[in-house]
C-alpha cells in the first residue's frame, strides 16, 4: 500500500491536509478550509514521511483540524515553521 499524501475532512467537510516536496525538495504540510484559510509549514526536522501522514489523518478526521493537527504533530516531535 502507498503512502496517503492528501486527506479531506469525512462527510464533506470542506477542510484539507495534504504532504508534499517542495522544489528544494524539503517536505510541507499545507492545510486549506475551503474557504479563505490556506497554511503552509514546512517540516523543519527530519521526520519521516509515513509518520507525518499519520498525524494528518488523525488531524483531518477531529472537529477542530488545526488544533488538533498542532496536538498530533507535538505528540510525534514534529517541528515545523510557517513559510
Amino acid at each position: 500500500m502507498g503512502l496517503q499524501t492528501t486527506f479531506h475532512a469525512p462527510g464533506g467537510g470542506a477542510d484539507f491536509l495534504g504532504l508534499r516536496k517542495s522544489r528544494a525538495g524539503s517536505t510541507e504540510i499545507v492545510y486549506d478550509d475551503g474557504l479563505k484559510q490556506r497554511l503552509v509549514w514546512r517540516v523543519s526536522d527530519g521526520a519521516g514521511d509515513q509518520v507525518i501522514s499519520d498525524a494528518l489523518q488523525a488531524a483531518v478526521g477531529a472537529p477542530k483540524v488545526l488544533a488538533c493537527l498542532y496536538q498530533e504533530l507535538k505528540k510525534r516531535a514534529i517541528h515545523i515553521e510557517r513559510v
